[in-house]
């Protein structure tokens, strides 16, 4: 039973996604987006909040995430598990992009705090996060011993993907969508690749 679980969740979080591409073609817009941003704005926006989100969303950013995916092939002995975190970073780039052409939604239309451009679903920022910190607590749960460390890792790698996600709605450079939309196709993308790239780590 417990091997079929997740291919549930992956059938639940991709109907999800089809919910929210399909507004998006229909209606252009969601409730949750409108409500999501009024209430960060109303609730937490500051010039110092929008100093730290600054330096949080640049944790989801291309250069971030590439330095870090070449300083853990470097340094990972097992490089059929370094050549997956990379192979992983280069799908999810080239799928994110893929999508955002095909539904080709503008980005919101409101106070941007940085400059960005290119289309808006779903956010690159919030499916590269949940793929790149996703995969890696996935890797820290099946390979990290130290029970302490294994916690501890997962827990701010999780709290990591969450802060660049709403980073991005409090900058004003992606709706609430946006961001569950690449949370949600990201999800479902991990189950996918895991299952295939597990196949070939663990072969001898």
């Amino acid at each position: 039973m417990k091997k079929y679980i997740k291919w549930v969740i992956m059938v639940i979080f991709l109907i999800l996604f089809s919910i929210f591409a399909y507004k998006i073609v229909m209606d252009k817009s969601i409730y949750i987006d409108k409500s999501v941003y009024d209430f960060i704005c109303d609730n937490f926006m500051s010039e110092r909040m929008t100093n730290i989100v600054k330096i949080l969303t640049s944790l989801g950013s291309a250069l971030v995430v590439i330095i870090l995916t070449i300083v853990l092939f470097i340094a990972i002995k097992n490089k059929r598990i370094a050549v997956s975190i990379v192979i992983n970073l280069i799908v999810i780039t080239i799928l994110n992009n893929l999508l955002k052409i095909i539904f080709l939604r503008p980005r919101p239309n409101v106070n941007n705090l940085i400059l960005e451009s290119g289309y808006s679903f779903p956010s690159g920022h919030s499916s590269t996060s949940m793929a790149f910190y996703g995969y890696l607590i996935y890797l820290i749960y099946k390979y990290v011993n130290n029970k302490k460390i294994k916690i501890s890792l997962i827990i701010f790698l999780s709290l990591v993907i969450v802060a660049i996600g709403l980073s991005r709605i409090y900058l004003g450079v992606h709706y609430a969508s946006d961001v569950l939309g690449g949370f949600l196709l990201a999800i479902v993308y991990l189950i996918i690749f895991i299952t295939i790239t597990n196949k070939c780590i663990e072969k001898k």
